[in-house]
């Protein structure tokens, strides 16, 4: 990736159907303007990996780039019988005819070889590196493959236009034998999956920059489509007993299954959006949107016949207000709403419900932003109260049903800062008050905490830099942890999980001004904690993992 952005809070009036909480958009490496490239190696627990990172103009006016990024990797997760193997291309071409006009276009092929979630029995006491599924009938394999462009338009100094589309290609072949018990009679459950997925995706807009008697405006409307084409066949069944403290594995002749779901599923998906931010004398800043969804789901289900079709609409709406009560000190004020249809199918498989309806979300948020002088640095604290209706849950290990609403408030912090001379830290802090406000049928959960969501969370990182002398190079060493609070199992609250500390390290050594050789550390003391427990099934946290990696640049 070229970087990873964060956007916190609902996002649905410009980005469409996503939760409340926010988005993760993953950004992959695009060609530049000068000649550059490296290559690496890693190796440590579980990785054997090398890759390579180069691109450069490609005629002398730097008309048309391009870039060629690349990895391939043997690896595992870190227990038996775990597989973790990787493959990634994406070759990358931008053309400039002239200024303020730009077309990149990015694919990718990425392929992935690996092994699903591991789990014990409440209450065993064995090795938790132990296996207990089935060796030949242990996968989790996907293979994708993209290309998309990204083109860009200054019509004048005011007026720009962008539109952006990718095309995606991605199968699934998942098999995963779990469930073995305390019994060592007890037969376990089989799973598998084969599944193919097509995606159209595009959004066009326009964005117009004015400015008068001052005020500066923002004004930006668009529209985006999504086609989206799954189809999977989904089977079911039990494998032979398993012995947890003593484990003869029967293979392939000891799994039954049977048909559980054969389906296709296609949605289409089109926004309408519009925003316009407002600053007024360089203090006030107004921020409305909105934004119209128009969404249409068919489910063919191939083993009884029988099809679902929902079309569903939602208008959501964004106002927010920030004050520069200084140049380096903000105060803001944010409410916004959400919409996420979900696909699942009905009847017997996953859903009690019928079709499950569509999830929305409504945040207001107030915080303060700082941005100090004397250093380099950013510190931003921010209260939030966050609710969502029609969240889905399990009330068995295949069975959803829908919660009526859960609400989170909060408080969030987050910092960070070049404190001294080659000296820099990074912390975060969240405090989550998350209540299940309305159960539907499981009303006794009313008032519980839902599952798997901490109190608490809290992160800090510090790294310093020792300046290289002579024929020595630049000494970085880092350190940090992270902090997990109390959760629960389930949404009755009667399985509790304790909360867990790891920390992690980093030193990287400059070994001449192109070459870098470094070790990362996680979970450096090597804790052993249960991450979750799901339906009478621990499963564990990653165990320490040591990688070093040798770069050489250009």
């Amino acid at each position: 990736m070229q970087r990873v952005e964060v956007l916190k809070g609902s996002t649905s009036t410009l980005f469409g159907l996503n939760g409340p909480g926010g988005l993760v958009n993953s950004i992959t490496k695009r060609p530049q303007d000068e000649k550059f490239g490296e290559v690496y190696t890693s190796f440590g627990d579980g990785t054997k990996e090398a890759g390579f990172d180069f691109g450069a103009p490609i005629d002398p006016d730097g008309v048309w780039t391009y870039r060629l990024t690349g990895l391939a990797k043997n690896g595992d997760q870190g227990w038996d019988y775990s597989n973790d193997d990787r493959l990634y291309i994406a070759p990358a071409l931008t053309i400039k005819p002239q200024e303020g006009t730009s077309l990149t276009i990015l694919t990718d092929y990425y392929k992935r070889d690996g092994t699903g979630a591991r789990g014990l029995p409440s209450g065993a006491n064995i090795d938790i590196n132990t296996f207990l599924g089935e060796p030949d009938f242990n996968r989790f394999n996907t293979r994708q493959t993209d290309i998309g462009y990204q083109f860009e338009h200054e019509i004048n100094e005011d007026l720009t236009f962008r539109s952006n589309g990718r095309y995606s290609h991605v199968s699934l072949d998942y098999a995963e034998v779990y469930g073995a018990s305390l019994d060592p009679t007890a037969d376990r459950i089989a799973f598998s999956t084969d599944g193919l997925s097509n995606r159209y995706a595009f959004d066009n807009q326009l964005q117009y920059d004015a400015s008068w008697d001052g005020v500066e405006s923002k004004t930006l409307v668009g529209f985006d489509y999504a086609n989206d084409n799954t189809r999977e066949v989904i089977l079911y069944g039990t494998a032979g007993p398993l012995d947890i403290n003593n484990p003869t594995y029967c293979g392939l002749s000891c799994i039954t299954l049977g048909d559980y779901q054969n389906w296709r599923v296609r949605q289409q998906a089109l926004g309408i959006y519009a925003q316009e931010q407002l600053t007024f004398d360089d203090r006030w800043i107004v921020t409305l949107g909105g934004r119209w969804d128009h969404v249409n789901t068919k489910a063919d289900y191939y083993l009884t016949g029988t099809q679902d079709d929902n079309t569903d609409t939602a208008f959501t709406k964004r106002i927010g207000l920030t004050y520069k009560i200084t140049q380096n000190f903000a105060a803001y004020a944010n409410y916004s709403e959400s919409f996420q249809p979900i696909v699942t199918p009905t009847g017997s498989y996953l859903s009690i419900d019928g079709a499950l309806k569509s999830q929305e979300g409504q945040q207001y948020e107030v915080g303060l932003k700082y941005k100090p002088d004397a250093f380099e640095g950013l510190f931003t604290l921010a209260y939030f109260d966050l609710t969502q209706t029609n969240v889905p849950t399990y009330v068995t290990p295949i069975l959803q049903k829908q919660i009526g609403e859960v609400g989170v408030r909060g408080i969030e912090f987050e910092g960070k800062a070049a404190i001294a001379d080659n000296l820099n830290l990074t912390l975060a802090y969240s405090y989550w008050d998350a209540e299940i406000k309305a159960a539907g049928a499981s009303s006794g959960n009313v008032g519980n905490r839902p599952s798997r969501v901490p109190r608490h969370l809290a992160s800090a990182w510090l790294d310093y830099t020792i300046p290289g002398k002579g024929a020595l190079g630049d000494l970085t060493i880092g350190g940090g942890v992270r902090y997990i609070g109390q959760t629960y199992g389930d949404d009755a609250n009667t399985v509790s999980l304790g909360g867990y500390t790891t920390f992690d390290a980093a030193i990287s050594y400059k070994v001449t001004k192109d070459v870098t050789l470094a070790v990362n550390a996680t979970n450096l003391f090597d804790r052993k904690y249960v991450a979750t427990n799901y339906y009478g099934t621990e499963y564990y946290g990653d165990r320490r993992k040591v990688v070093g990696t040798l770069k050489y640049s250009w």
